[in-house]
C-alpha cells in the first residue's frame, strides 16, 4: 500500500498551494486530480495583497504577476448617475508589499503549480486519479483512489479535500454544507473589445451598481469579464444566447457588434460546510465555504485556509504538536469564513442590487464617507486586501 504523509485530493489554486507548501516543508505528499489536467476555470481571477505574500514564500508571486494585470485602483460606480468612488491600495504600500489587486485567471496559477510538482521529487503528483471512498483508521485515514482506471488504497497520515463544491471528502465525512442558493443565475461574458475605449475612466475592477442591471466589469491580461445576475426562470440557453449578450453590451457600450470568447452560467451558492475537520479528514476552499464572487474573496480565502491549515500539519507531523491544533484551524477559518467572508460577500451583493430607495441611498453615503475619511479609508483597505481577516483568525485561541 502506497503509504504518504499528507494525501491533497483537488489540483485547483487551493489545493496546488497546499501540495506545494507541505512539499516545500519537506512533507511527504501526494496530490490527486481527478481531471486529466487543471481545470481551465475563469471564475476567479483576482488576487488580493495579502495572498500575494503567501504565494511570495513559495516563489509563485513573481511569475504569476508577470501573466497578470496590477489592478492598485478599483472602482464603486453608479450606472445612472455616473457617481465613482474610487479606492486606491497603493495607500496601505506601508503594511502591504504587493499594494494592488493582481488581475490573472486562477488557473494559471495552478499550472504554474502543478507543472513544477511535477518535476519535484517531493511530491507524487497525480492527474486522472479518482478519489472513490476514504476511511479513516487508528493511525490515519485509508482512501481509495482510482488513477488511470486501476483502483489503489493510499495510506496517509492526513487527507486534505480542497476537491470542490461537490467534495467526495465532504461527503465522506459526513458533514453539513450548510446556507442558501441565489435564485438568480449569473452570467459571465468575455470579450476583447476594449471596453475602455467607449467607457471613459474605468480601472481594470469596476463594481457598476444599477436598479435595473448592476454589473461586475474586470480587465483580465487580454479580455475584458463582464459578471451579470439574471433570471433563474430562464433557460441557460437563452442567457447565452446572442440576443442576450447583445443585450448586455448595449447597455455597456452602445449598439455596435461584440465578439465574445466565453459565455459561461452560475448558479451562486453562500454554504458553509458545519465543520472543516473531522478526524484526520480535513476541508479547505470550496469544499469547505461558498460565496458569491463580489469582492473576489472565494478564492482568496480558500488560500488562506491551505495556509492556515499546512502551518499546523507542520507542527504536528514535524515538532510532535497536538492534534488539537486542527480544532483550533476549524475554529479560526470557520469564524472568519462567517464573519467576514460571507457578511462581505452579502453585503457586496445589496450593494450591488441597490435600487432607487433609501437603503439605496445610505449604502452609497456611507461608501462616500469611508471614502472622504483617511482613517475609515485606510482600515477598509486593510479589510478589502484581506489583512484584517487574518488578523482575526491569529486571534482565535
Amino acid at each position: 500500500m502506497r503509504k504518504v504523509e499528507a494525501l491533497v485530493v483537488g489540483a485547483g489554486p487551493v489545493g496546488t498551494i497546499a501540495a506545494s507548501r507541505l512539499a516545500a516543508m519537506n512533507i511527504d505528499v501526494m496530490l490527486c486530480e481527478a481531471q486529466a489536467s487543471c481545470a481551465h476555470d475563469l471564475r476567479a481571477s483576482t488576487f488580493h495583497a495579502a495572498t500575494l505574500e503567501m504565494l511570495d514564500e513559495i516563489g509563485a508571486a513573481d511569475p504569476l504577476i508577470a501573466q497578470g494585470l496590477k489592478a492598485p485602483v478599483y472602482h464603486m460606480r453608479d450606472r445612472k448617475s455616473g457617481e465613482v468612488i474610487d479606492f486606491d491600495l497603493t495607500e496601505i504600500a506601508d503594511h502591504a508589499r504587493f499594494p494592488f489587486r493582481l488581475q490573472c485567471e486562477q488557473f494559471h496559477m495552478a499550472n504554474l503549480l502543478a507543472q513544477r510538482m511535477i518535476d519535484d521529487p517531493k511530491i507524487d503528483m497525480r492527474f486522472n486519479a479518482q478519489l472513490i471512498d476514504a476511511r479513516e483508521v487508528a493511525d490515519g485515514v485509508i482512501a481509495t483512489v482510482v488513477i488511470d482506471g486501476v483502483s489503489t488504497e493510499i495510506h496517509t497520515k492526513f487527507l486534505i479535500g480542497a476537491d470542490g463544491s461537490r467534495s467526495v471528502v465532504r461527503q465522506k465525512m459526513d458533514v453539513e454544507f450548510e446556507g442558501f442558493t441565489y435564485e438568480e443565475k449569473f452570467v459571465s461574458l468575455s470579450t476583447a473589445l476594449p471596453i475602455e475605449d467607449h467607457v471613459p475612466n474605468l480601472s481594470y475592477v469596476n463594481y457598476i451598481s444599477d436598479p435595473d442591471e448592476w454589473l461586475v466589469l474586470l480587465r483580465v491580461p487580454t479580455l475584458w469579464r463582464v459578471l451579470v445576475p439574471a433570471d433563474g426562470a430562464l433557460s441557460n440557453e437563452e442567457l447565452i444566447s446572442n440576443e442576450n449578450a447583445a443585450k448586455v453590451f448595449s447597455r455597456i457600450v452602445g449598439d455596435i457588434p461584440v465578439e465574445t470568447e466565453h459565455r459561461t452560467i452560475y448558479r451562486v451558492h453562500q454554504r458553509v460546510a458545519k465543520s472543516f475537520v473531522k478526524g484526520r479528514m480535513l476541508l479547505i476552499g470550496d469544499a469547505a465555504h461558498l460565496n458569491n464572487p463580489l469582492g473576489g474573496f472565494g478564492m482568496n480565502s480558500g488560500i488562506h485556509d491551505a495556509w492556515n491549515l499546512t502551518e499546523k500539519l507542520y507542527s504536528i507531523l514535524r515538532h510532535d504538536g497536538d492534534r488539537a491544533q486542527l480544532e483550533r484551524f476549524d475554529r479560526q477559518r470557520r469564524t472568519v469564513t462567517l464573519n467576514f467572508i460571507q457578511a462581505q460577500t452579502i453585503e457586496n451583493m445589496a450593494f450591488m442590487e441597490q435600487g432607487a430607495g433609501e437603503a439605496s441611498r445610505l449604502r452609497r453615503s456611507r461608501m462616500a464617507e469611508i471614502r472622504a475619511d483617511d482613517g475609515l479609508r485606510r482600515e477598509y483597505l486593510l479589510k478589502q486586501a484581506m489583512f484584517k481577516s487574518l488578523e482575526e483568525a491569529e486571534s482565535i485561541a
